[in-house]
This record gives C-alpha cells, structure tokens and sequence, in this order.
C-alpha cells in the first residue's frame, strides 16, 4: 500500500459494513449509558429514595467496567472476540432488566454494577474487532463510525432520559436496552465469523488466580480514588486501607503471574514502548474527557445561568468534533507517522483547554463550545491513532491484551481525573451549599487550569508514541 492511500472500502455499503453496524450497536449500548441516566437522577431518587446513595449509580458501574476490561482482553485472545462480546451483550441485557425492575436503591446500584460487568467487554471488544478486520491505513476511518455513535448519543441520551422520566418512566432507561442488546447480537451472529482467523493461539489453561487477583487490586484501587475525599476523607484509616491493600494485591499479581503459565496480564504488556506509551496517552485522554463530561455542563448552568439541555448541547461539540477527526486522521498517519499525527491533534487540544482557563460568568455559550470542539478535534487526532499504534504493533493472538490494556489505562486515568478534579473543586468553593454564579466560576476554574496540565502531560506522551506503521499489521 503506498503512503498516504487510505481505503474507502469502510462504510455500510462495503463487504464488511453488517459488522461495522454491529460493533456500532453494541458501542451505543455503552455510549447512551454513559449519557441518558444523569437526567433521570431526581426522578429516580424520588420514587426509590436514597438521595445520598446515589453516586453510586455511576461509581458501581464504572469500578466494574473498569475492573473487568483487562480480563477481557485475555480471553479475548484465547476465545476469539465474538464470544466474549456477546457474552458481554448478554450480561449488559440482563443488568439492564434488573435495572428496569429495582425495588430499591440499594438494588438498582447493584444492578448497576451488573450491567457494568457487561460494559466492560463490549466497547474493547468492538475496538479490537475493528482492529482485526481493518487495515490500518482503513481503521482510523473504521475508528471515526465507532466514535461518532459517542457523539450521537451525548446528544440523544439526555433527551431520552428526560423524556421517559418526565412522560413514561424512568425504568425505561433501562427497558430500552433490551431491544437494542437484542438487535446488536443479532447482526453480529449473522455478520461476523472469526472461524478462519489463523494467527490464533494454541489454548493453555486461563489463569483464573491472575484475573481474580488483577480484578480486586484494581477494583480497590478504583474505588479508593473514586470515593476518597466523599464517601471519606482523603487522610482517613479507610482510604489508607483501601490504597495499602491495592498495593498488596498488585504485589501479589505479579507473584501470581510470574508463575502462570499463561498469565492474564503478560510481562510484555509492560516492556513495550510502544504499548507504554499509547497506555500513557489513554490514561491522560481519560482524564481530560472526565474533567470536561464533569465540569463543563456545571459551568454553564451554574456560572453562565442556562438549562441542562444547554448545556448538554455544548458538551456535545466536543463529541462531534472527536469522530470527525478521528476519521481523517489515517490520511495523516499514514503520510506524517502516528506520533506526528498525535502531535498535531495536540494543538488544537491545548489551545481549547488554555482558552477554558479564561472563561468566566462574563463568557458567552459560544465561547465554552468552541473550547470544546477545538479540544474534540484534537483528541481525535490523538486517542485514535495511538490506539491503531498500539494494535498495530501486535498480531491477532496478542490484539486482545494491547486494546484491553489501552482501556483500562484510560478508565483508571478517568478515575485519577474524578479525584484529583474534585478535590481541587472542593477546595475552591470553601463548603459554600449554595454557591452563586461567581463562585461556581471561581470553583471550577482551577479545575480547568488542571485539565490544561493534563493537556500538556497528553502531549508530552504522544511525543513518545513511535514515528511510523511501517511494520504494523
């Protein structure tokens, strides 16, 4: 394939364009997750109750996301990705019909957390699987479609989720689901067969002690950064528990896996540059795209005075932007290199957040979405390629391992964001329970100023991801 060619062999239309769809379904079961429940919030908590209980609706559900997403990886690579993708499909369907019918809060958190176990298969399975049928010069395109369901759905979801809470029901945020799980696993049945994939692995036994092991030190980790400083102070016994203990465990890990015979997390994982550095982009990416999903809409509502819808629709350019990049981003690094190409996104990247830092109860709507669409376009010239980098570098039997470390980097980088953002929010606003719009805007900007340090340690990263596909696969 000559430089600089990029194949337009990707859409529907195309031979390949069923399972495109597939994966695009399945990628939108997470995606309207992520965006449709936080408008149902008040109308959940006052049929269920449980005002105070509520952050967990998101924290259950990302910690096992989270948690789950390496394990995946692996048994991706010895199963095949199909099976591991409807498996999470299934379960996703079933913690959304328990969702749909909880009794209590207590019930739907944990509910939640099922549906959670499930998520954690289905997005780095559909990534590894656009990876496996696409060329690289074709996946960054394939990458766009994928990414471009996250932009419908930060538009949709919200909508949705106020329309069932305020018409129907809030339990339809859930029931929803299920006809779309259903019609996700179909196409996929009918459009994808991975049965004359060659390069796949001799099967060894599954290190289960390795995955169980992986799982609660991550989990706890997680969890220690995801309620410290709220469910309990930062400088308590049970944050020092938790943190030691996750310390303990991922010592533990590695005796484990020095001694299986096929560990869930290979030692390779961590002594490719290549790998490394792609997993240090994931991680920064998740932080930055945590501190804007959390405090941009609370900026424009709180200091800039307008709806939730408003400012759903802000945030949203940011999500527009992405897959639009993301898409064209092949013809650059296929002519400039991955890093190059990461190192141009960054641009944009860190104009946007910079010019975040300045705004203030003065700045218009305008101003706040195009930060966030200057800050799209940027991450999709960065989180896309270096996610093909790192798929690139590996052949199918390792695929799994590369796109489950590059996620789960990312998750725990979103959870390091919610820590560190929210303690610096914390501080700012002084206790204050009903802040005005000033000191909304005093509150959220160093929060801002924290994002545009991310920004750069994003950058500095990309810098390290390596220059050329030459040898990708």
């Amino acid at each position: 394939m000559a430089a600089g060619t990029v194949h337009v062999d990707v859409g529907f239309r195309s031979e390949r364009g069923p399972i495109l769809l597939a994966l695009m379904l399945a990628t939108a079961l997470v995606a309207l997750e992520s965006t449709i429940l936080a408008t149902a919030v008040p109308t959940i908590v006052a049929d269920l109750g449980g005002f105070t209980q509520f952050p967990w609706l998101f924290s259950s559900y990302l910690l096992t996301q989270a948690v789950l997403v390496p394990v995946y990886g692996k048994l991706s690579d010895v199963f095949g990705r199909k099976p591991v993708l409807l498996f999470g499909i299934a379960v996703f369907a079933l913690g959304s019909l328990l969702c749909a019918l909880a009794w209590s809060m207590p019930a739907l958190i944990t509910f939640r957390a099922v549906q959670g176990i499930g998520a954690g298969a289905v997005l780095p399975m559909a990534q590894t699987i656009a990876g496996d049928i696409y060329t690289v010069a074709e996946r960054a395109k394939a990458q766009g479609y994928i990414a471009s369901v996250w932009g419908m759905s930060s538009v949709v979801g919200p909508a949705i989720g106020g329309i069932f809470s305020d018409f129907v029901s809030w339990r339809w945020i859930f029931w929803v689901n299920l006809p779309l799980c259903a019609l996700a696993a179909w196409v996929l049945v009918r459009s994808f067969d991975e049965s004359q994939t060659e390069d796949r692995p001799e099967r060894r036994p599954i290190d289960w002690a390795g995955a169980a092991v992986l799982a609660l030190a991550a989990g706890l980790l997680i969890l220690g950064l995801l309620e410290g400083g709220q469910a309990w102070a930062w400088a308590s016994v049970p944050s020092a528990a938790i943190f030691l203990a996750s310390a303990a465990l991922f010592v533990v890990f590695v005796l484990v896996e020095r001694r299986a015979a096929d560990p869930i997390l290979p030692v390779w994982v961590f002594t490719r540059r290549v790998l490394l550095s792609t997993s240090a982009v994931a991680a920064m990416v998740g932080a930055v795209v945590m501190g804007l999903t959390s405090y941009v809409p609370a900026f424009v509502q709180g200091a800039l005075g307008t709806t939730a819808l408003v400012a759903g629709f802000t945030l949203a350019t940011l999500t527009m932007g992405w897959p639009v990049a993301a898409s064209q981003s092949g013809r650059l690094y296929l002519r400039l290199g991955f890093r190059a190409t990461a190192l141009i996104g960054a641009v944009p990247a860190i104009c946007g957040t910079a010019l975040l830092t300045r705004l203030d109860v003065h700045s218009q709507i305008w101003h706040v979405a195009t930060c966030c669409l200057l800050i799209g376009l940027g991450m999709g010239l960065i989180a896309s390629p270096s996610l093909i980098a790192a798929q690139a570098s590996v052949g199918w039997s390792e695929r799994g391992v590369a796109t489950g470390a590059n996620a789960f980097a990312r998750g725990l980088g979103s959870a390091v964001g919610v820590a560190v953002f929210g303690a610096l929010a914390n501080a700012a606003a002084g206790g204050t329970d009903a802040p005005d719009a000033g000191q909304v805007a005093a509150s959220i900007d160093p929060v801002f100023t924290a994002v545009l340090i991310a920004t750069i340690a994003l950058a500095v990263a990309a810098a390290t991801i390596p220059g050329r596909p030459a040898d990708a696969s």
